[in-house]
C-alpha cells in the first residue's frame, strides 16, 4: 500500500455513517430538493401523485450527495451543481420506477411500490417524464461536456438493466458478467454524479478521473452490499421483501459464489431454484442456509470492501479535509450498513 492510500480502517468506537456526508451537503441538498420539488410537479395530477409517492418515500439519495459532496472537495463556490444534482436524482428515480414494473416488484422503501399502488403504464409514463425533466436540467446548465457524461451514463444504465435481464434465470452467469451488469447498471450513475462536480468547477483531468474512480467503485461496493443484504436480513430492515432477488431468478454474487462452491446435490437445488422451479419460502429457507454455510455474504461483503478501499484511494489527490473525511466515511458505510 502506497504513501497515498486513504487507509479504510477506522476505529471500533463508532460504526461508520453517512452523517458526515448528511451535514456536509445539508445546505445544498435543500437547494437540491426544492428543484426536484418544483420539477416534478405538472398539470396532471397522476404525475406528481406518483413521482412524489416514491421521491416522498425516502431513500438515502446519495447520488445526488455525491455530486453536492463532490462540489465541497474540489471548492466550487457556484450553484449549477444544483439542478445536476437535481437532474442526478430524476435520472435514479426513473430507473427504479421502470425496474419495480420490469421485476413486478411489490415493496419499495418498506411501502407498496407504485406499480402495485398507480399500475404499470402510468409507472412508466412517469419514469418517462421524469427522465425527460433530468434532460431539461442538463439543457439548461448549457455544458456539452455535462449534458454527455450524464446521457452516457444514462444509456449505459439501460444497457446494464438489459444485460441483467438477459443474465436472469442463467445459472451459468459468471462473476466477471455479474460485475459488468453492476457497473453498467449501478456504478454509472454514481461515477457521473461524482465526476460532473469536477467539471463545473472546471477541475483538471486528474481531478476528474479521481472523482469518477470514487463513484464508479463506491457504485460497485454498493451494489455489492445490497446483493448481500438480499440473503442477510429482514424486510423490515432492507425496506423490501427479502428473498426478491432469489424468487427473481437474479444471478447476484452471493448465489454465483454458493453455486461455485456447492456440491453436486447443492448445484442441482440452485440449478432448480434459479430456473424458477423452487422459489417458496422453505426454498429460500434453504439457499440463505446453503449461501451462509459457504460464508458467500462474507465473502461479497469482503469484495465490496475492496472496492470502497479502491474509491478511498481515488481520493488521495485531494487535500485533506471535512469533504474528503464525509467521503471517505460514506464509502465505509456502504460496506457496514444493513439496510
Amino acid at each position: 500500500m502506497s504513501d497515498n492510500v486513504v487507509p479504510i480502517k477506522r476505529s471500533q468506537s463508532s460504526a461508520p455513517s453517512l452523517a458526515p456526508i448528511l451535514s456536509l451537503t445539508a445546505t445544498p441538498m435543500n437547494a437540491v430538493n426544492a428543484i426536484i420539488l418544483d420539477r416534478m410537479q405538472s398539470e396532471i395530477p397522476l404525475i406528481p401523485a406518483l413521482a412524489g409517492h416514491l421521491i416522498a418515500g425516502g431513500g438515502k439519495r446519495m447520488r445526488p450527495m455525491l455530486t453536492l459532496a463532490g462540489a465541497e472537495l474540489v471548492g466550487y463556490q457556484g450553484s449549477r451543481h444544483h439542478k445536476l444534482a437535481a437532474s442526478v436524482e430524476f435520472i435514479h428515480t426513473a430507473t427504479l420506477l421502470h425496474d419495480d414494473v420490469v421485476d413486478g416488484s411489490e415493496t419499495r422503501r418498506g411501502k407498496e411500490a407504485a406499480n402495485i399502488v398507480f399500475g404499470n403504464p402510468a409507472t412508466v409514463l412517469v419514469g418517462d417524464f421524469l427522465f425527460s425533466r433530468a434532460f431539461e436540467l442538463m439543457v439548461e446548465d448549457g455544458s456539452l461536456k455535462v449534458l454527455k457524461i450524464l446521457s452516457s451514463a444514462s444509456a449505459i444504465i439501460a444497457q446494464g438493466e438489459v444485460d441483467q435481464l438477459t443474465a436472469q434465470r442463467k445459472i451459468e452467469t459468471s462473476e466477471e458478467r455479474y460485475l459488468h451488469i453492476i457497473g453498467a447498471k449501478t456504478a454509472a450513475l454514481f461515477a457521473a454524479a461524482s465526476r460532473i462536480a469536477a467539471v463545473v468547477a472546471e477541475c483538471d483531468e486528474a481531478q476528474e478521473a479521481a472523482l469518477d474512480a470514487y463513484g464508479r467503485n463506491l457504485g460497485v461496493a454498493f451494489q455489492l452490499v445490497d446483493d448481500a443484504i438480499d440473503y442477510d436480513s429482514d424486510a423490515a430492515e432492507m425496506g423490501k421483501d427479502r428473498g426478491d432477488d432469489f424468487r427473481e431468478g437474479k444471478m447476484t454474487l452471493p448465489v454465483i459464489l454458493a453455486y461455485a462452491r456447492g456440491n453436486a446435490e447443492e448445484r442441482r437445488f440452485w440449478e432448480e431454484a434459479i430456473a424458477g422451479f423452487r422459489t417458496d419460502d422453505e426454498d429460500l429457507a434453504h439457499a440463505v442456509k446453503l449461501i451462509r454455510q459457504h460464508d458467500c455474504v462474507s465473502a461479497t461483503r469482503e469484495r465490496a470492501r475492496h472496492y470502497a478501499q479502491r474509491a478511498c484511494d481515488a481520493l488521495s489527490i485531494f487535500p485533506d479535509g471535512r469533504a474528503k473525511a464525509a467521503m471517505v466515511e460514506a464509502a465505509q458505510f456502504a460496506v457496514a450498513r444493513g439496510y
